[in-house]
């Protein structure tokens, strides 16, 4: 009974939002929760009905007497198979075991590229404006580009190939 009090309790809007839960995650745990509740259900259902059989009742309906009495002999002769489930259950406690790493690891993945992002974060909220950048700041930035012009200008070439292609020529002549 503390069981149904402590599944109402449980505000799984709250816990999807603070896991970060994808929507593929979330939707998987909504199918489950909702079949299981399906199978609470017609259990209950079947619960809830009487076990026991009248023969005395079929006996008295029935010309037939012998099917009751072979109906009621089979009955009391039945006994359920049992089945040795803990090799299940130990898949289950493996599989189980390995989802909590791969969650861990995973965690563990996502807390180091928070970390990353929160230092670019940090690096573009530092960074000075555009328009109070220097040519030598790109230089030192990236020196590629530096070697780049560098190579163009002992060349003798003065235009970037593809600007025009890109943005047009915009001489007048």
């Amino acid at each position: 009974m503390a069981s149904k009090a402590a599944a109402v309790a449980v505000d799984f809007s709250r816990i999807y939002s603070s896991l970060g839960l994808g929507k593929e995650t979330i939707a998987a745990v909504q199918a489950f929760r909702k079949r299981h509740a399906d199978a609470q259900r017609v259990h209950n259902h079947y619960a809830s009905q009487p076990t026991t059989v009248d023969f005395a009742h079929y006996r008295s309906v029935l010309k037939n007497k012998a099917i009751v009495d072979e109906a009621e002999r089979l009955l009391k002769d039945f006994k359920p198979t049992t089945y040795d489930v803990s090799a299940t259950l130990k898949a289950i406690e493996t599989f189980e075991t390995k989802a909590v790493a791969k969650a861990k690891e995973t965690e563990e993945k996502i807390d180091i590229e928070l970390q990353e992002l929160q230092a670019t974060l940090a690096n573009i909220e530092d960074a000075r404006p555009f328009d109070q950048l220097t040519t030598e700041d790109v230089a030192k930035a990236h020196p590629r580009i530096a070697e780049a012009v560098e190579t163009m200008v002992k060349k003798g070439k003065w235009t970037v190939p593809g600007y025009k292609e890109k943005f047009g020529d915009l001489n007048l002549m």
